[in-house]
């Protein structure tokens, strides 16, 4: 019987290491991710996961390791050269990072403005479209501040959206948000995957929201990875720091000792 293809890989780390003022956060990471996968990054508070996001997005570089990003080393890039790798990355942002004096629509448009020929009414009708998306339809002259906190999120999920792009980093996508919102977004995020086979990286502290949208989830302690595994393998985990983080036992003083 011939084996099933396997999905090409979108993202490759290897030995990634990155320090802030003498103290290190990540400790030589090896992570990879495949088109079509979601996973989930958790971990200590300090443990580097959002770190690890503004890496790949190549918001910092790093202090030595590789980023393999849609096949191509991505630390020794310029600027310049980053800009091909981010119009094909959307970036959610913990508090989503609208524009208070642009509209929903001028905030989800501005992608493509900025990165497109796209004429007027394409733009229009792929907002539209995105906005139907994220569940806010006919939103598009409502201003930031007239929106929930809930709202907002989706709104920023959906200028993630607007340029179709091939990986999604989400930074804490439900803090804040209330259980009702929280499990929304959640679900907004899983069904990505399923409609649009949408790969993602989410750094979230919701152990439920992990469980429910990831196919893979990775955890990190004292700035290194030491679980990756799918939902139901990782919640039987034997590791210790594993354990201790499902049962609520494993804190910021924990994740610190290392530097102390």
């Amino acid at each position: 019987m011939t084996a099933p293809p396997t999905e090409p890989e979108i993202l490759q780390i290897h030995a990634l290491r990155k320090s802030f003022n003498g103290h290190e956060v990540l400790a030589g990471v090896d992570f990879s991710l495949r088109a079509c996968e979601t996973a989930s990054v958790l971990g200590g508070s300090g443990s580097g996961k959002t770190t690890l996001l503004r890496l790949i997005a190549g918001l910092v570089k790093p202090d030595g390791g590789r980023i393999v990003l849609f096949g191509q080393d991505s630390v020794a890039l310029s600027e310049r050269e980053l800009l091909p790798f981010r119009r094909r990355m959307g970036v959610v942002f913990q508090g989503a990072a609208l524009f208070d004096s642009l509209t929903v629509f001028e905030n989800v448009a501005f992608p493509l403005e900025l990165h497109t020929k796209a004429g007027a009414g394409e733009i229009r009708e792929r907002v539209a479209q995105v906005l139907d998306e994220v569940g806010l339809p006919g939103l598009e002259e409502q201003y930031p501040a007239q929106l929930s906190g809930g709202m907002r999120k989706r709104i920023g999920i959906a200028r993630a959206l607007v340029l179709q792009p091939d990986l999604l980093l989400f930074d804490e996508p439900t803090a804040g948000l209330d259980p009702t919102n929280t499990r929304m977004i959640c679900e907004l995020i899983a069904g990505l995957r399923g409609r649009f086979c949408g790969t993602s990286v989410v750094v979230t502290h919701d152990l439920h929201c992990a469980f429910m949208m990831s196919s893979q989830i990775t955890f990190l302690h004292h700035g290194k990875i030491v679980e990756v595994a799918a939902p139901e393998d990782f919640r039987n985990s034997a590791k210790p720091e594993v354990r201790k983080f499902l049962e609520g036992a494993l804190d910021s003083t924990d994740v610190a000792r290392k530097s102390s």
